[in-house]
Formats: structure tokens, C-alpha cells, sequence
């Protein structure tokens, strides 16, 4: 502990006081520095930069369809229908579906027949951007999603280099992209197994339900100067 005589007359007690006034005032400035470029509120040059950030869901609808063999169930959400869906850093829009089977086929312990894999696609779209992805019950029960985005993914998590604050918020932040209306569609291949014994009869594969969760992607994020000190 240094009194007022000490810091009055002492060098070295003069550069600890200086060193930890230094501190106490340097690193509050470069938090609040970075968090300020993450809001917004202050802009950087080019240098290196981490982004972190998480992707949050908000619900569109969700709901049960009965879906024939080779047909396609579509439907379109506009944003106006989310609260302030203009502050909101939309990313992408998602549908995520759940599966059973219903295939129908004699049950009798003579039969031998099983049931087929079915095949649901479910696609997601916002203007130009498109996600499409299969997934199969296996004679049985499957899940699977489906998602369209529009922001670089690749800079989650990493150490970006030879850009600006601005030049990567605008890749990140896309406000007023996602806008407006959202398409998803969900369409089956619906195939019945065999039955080796003629007695049984055919099997039959009509179509699927599929449940269903439509959501808006919103992104989350922090852009903070990143200094490497692997030499220090």
C-alpha cells in the first residue's frame, strides 16, 4: 500500500499507480469498443475481427398434413405476421418434419411382406434462395429438416481478416433481406414392400402425414477486434 508521501517522492510506486490507472481506464474502452461494433454504434477499420454469434428460432406455424403419393403441400408466410419482424436480423427459415408410415398390408403370421421406405422432400425459399433436403421412414419413422439461408455462415466462430466492421456486419446482417414472403413445400414418394405370398395380397402405400414446424432463422452477433498473443 502506497500513501501520498510515497507517490510524491517514489518512482517506482509512481509507474505501479500509472500502470493500474493505464489498465483500469484501457480495458473498459476497448469492451465497451467492442461492443459497441457489434450494435452498430462504432465502426472498424480493416484489422482482424471475431464474430460470434447463435441462431434463434421464431415459430411461423406449425400443423399435421395428409400428403399423397407424388403430390406436393406448399404454403407461403409473409414476416407481417411477426411482431417487429424489421428489427429481427432474419438469416433463413427453416422446416423441420417428423414421420411415421402407412403402409397397409394383410397382417396374417402366414404373410411374410414389410413395409418400404418412403422418401419426403421438403424444400424452403426466400426470393432467390432455395433448400432442399430428402428424408426416408425406412418402414417405419424418420424426421428431417429443411433450410434456405442468406448470410455467411462461414464467419461464425472464425478470426476474419482484411475487412472492416462494416464489410462483415454486411454479410452477417441482413435486415431488410428477410423480409416479405417465405415458401415451403413438402412432397412424398410413397413405394409398398413386397408380399412373396400370393394368398396376402398386395400392399398398398397411399401417401404419409407429415408434421410439420416452419421457422424464421434470426441471428444473433458479436464483431470484436481479435488480438493474437500466441507470441507473447
Amino acid at each position: 500500500m502506497y500513501t501520498i508521501d510515497d507517490l510524491k517522492t517514489d518512482p517506482d510506486a509512481q509507474i505501479t499507480v500509472g500502470c493500474i490507472v493505464f489498465f483500469l481506464i484501457a480495458f473498459p474502452a476497448y469492451f465497451n469498443f467492442a461492443a459497441g461494433g457489434a450494435d452498430g454504434s462504432l465502426g472498424g477499420g480493416v484489422a482482424d475481427y471475431k464474430v460470434n454469434g447463435e441462431i434463434t428460432f421464431v415459430l411461423l406455424d406449425s400443423g399435421s398434413e395428409s400428403i399423397a403419393d407424388g403430390d406436393t403441400w406448399s404454403m407461403t408466410y409473409n414476416t407481417d405476421a411477426v411482431n417487429n419482424a424489421e428489427d429481427l436480423n432474419i438469416v433463413g427459415v427453416r422446416i423441420s418434419m417428423t414421420y411415421a408410415e402407412d403402409e397397409t398390408g394383410n397382417d396374417a403370421f402366414f404373410c411374410t411382406g414389410s413395409n418400404a421406405a418412403d422418401t419426403i422432400t421438403g424444400t424452403a425459399s426466400y426470393l432467390e434462395y432455395n433448400g432442399s433436403a430428402d428424408g426416408q421412414n425406412n418402414g417405419g419413422s424418420g424426421a428431417h429438416e429443411a433450410m434456405a439461408t442468406w448470410y455467411n455462415e462461414s464467419m461464425v466462430g472464425a478470426v476474419v481478416s482484411g475487412l472492416t466492421m462494416d464489410e462483415i456486419r454486411a454479410q452477417i446482417d441482413l435486415k431488410a433481406d428477410g423480409l416479405g414472403d417465405h415458401t415451403v413445400s413438402i412432397s412424398v414418394d410413397a413405394e409398398a414392400g413386397n408380399e412373396a405370398n400370393p394368398v396376402c395380397g398386395q400392399r398398398s402405400d397411399g401417401g404419409e402425414q407429415v408434421d410439420y414446424t416452419v421457422e424464421l432463422m434470426v441471428f444473433d452477433y458479436t464483431i470484436a477486434p481479435h488480438f493474437d498473443t500466441s507470441d507473447i
